[in-house]
């Protein structure tokens, strides 16, 4: 294991897909581009693009072949062939198990076992095509700026990529479970006749400041990371007048829960959540996070 070969394993991890073949196994990685252009009003192709340059010196030498690079209007894609029984090939299929994409992949456990810079890499290639930070995802009021992860459709891995950031200690701020008590509390959109509107992609979200230290390798990505971040460490020294660590550097299991009662959701007993998680009522994404994994002593 290195850096490269575990960032590489974060973006596939991230926004992978792997394709099995007789004598080849192809691997493409989805790097979408959200938005079409950033906040500062310049086009995320054009920064893409340049990241994808940078990726690939990276990438190349450790695969021994060539990265193919298609552009699309809303989204990039990077993809490589190899021989199954190329060792490298043969290394990536065993992190991934089984998995055909990463809506069912899994954060093996030996990951959790690379050395700190490893396991750093590993999350900044996940986050290169699975994450986003945007003025609009703050919480409560600005300049509360969080990025976020999504995962969607496989809830375990949003419990393995959680406890990865713990043991880089990164806490998560908030995960947006795709679950009625979470997604249509109210059940606002149930009484609409939207019965699965919740079904949606689950979010991660974690402090801008607190993720600084990982970053970006897409640029567009750590531009506006820097920017943001900067802006909400500034409101909590300046105007708040606090060390900002002891704002945002807190795990939920060490706040206080403050939780509403949400009334029951038909969707509670719905096929698309979990056996380990169905049937169950939940008020608060932490009781969920908790019975899925991620948590103090899990």
């Amino acid at each position: 294991m290195n850096t490269e070969m575990a960032y590489i394993l974060g973006m596939i991890t991230g926004n992978g897909e792997i394709q099995r073949g007789a004598t080849t196994t192809t691997i493409s990685i989805d790097v979408p581009h959200k938005k079409l252009e950033t906040e500062f009003q310049k086009d995320v192709g054009i920064y893409v693009k340049a990241s994808i340059t940078d990726i690939r010196q990276i990438l190349e030498p450790l695969l021994g072949t060539s990265l193919k690079f298609i552009q699309n209007p809303n989204i990039s894609i990077l993809s490589f062939t190899k021989p199954n029984e190329d060792y490298l090939m043969r290394e990536l299929l065993r992190y991934v198990g089984y998995a055909s994409s990463a809506n069912n992949i899994r954060i093996a456990p030996e990951v959790f076992d690379f050395t700190l810079d490893e396991r750093k890499q590993f999350v900044k290639g996940f986050a290169d095509v699975a994450g986003y930070i945007r003025r609009s995802n703050y919480a409560f009021t600005e300049p509360n700026y969080r990025v976020y992860f999504e995962i969607p459709h496989n809830w375990e891995l949003v419990a393995d990529f959680s406890n990865l950031l713990k043991s880089i200690d990164v806490p998560v701020q908030n995960i947006d479970w795709a679950h009625p008590n979470m997604r249509d509390g109210n059940l606002t959109k149930y009484n609409q006749g939207k019965p699965d509107f919740w079904k949606k992609e689950h979010q991660i979200k974690v402090w801008a400041v607190e993720y600084q230290s990982i970053g970006f390798a897409v640029l567009h990505k750590q531009e506006a990371l820097d920017y943001f971040a900067n802006e909400q460490r500034i409101h909590i020294e300046v105007q708040r007048n606090k060390k900002t660590s002891d704002v945002t550097h807190r795990y939920y299991w060490e706040l206080t829960s403050r939780n509403r009662n949400k009334p029951s959701h038909p969707g509670e007993n719905d096929e698309f959540i979990p056996k380990e998680i169905r049937g169950k009522h939940y008020d608060s994404w932490t009781t969920i996070a908790a019975d899925m994994g991620y948590g103090e002593d899990l």
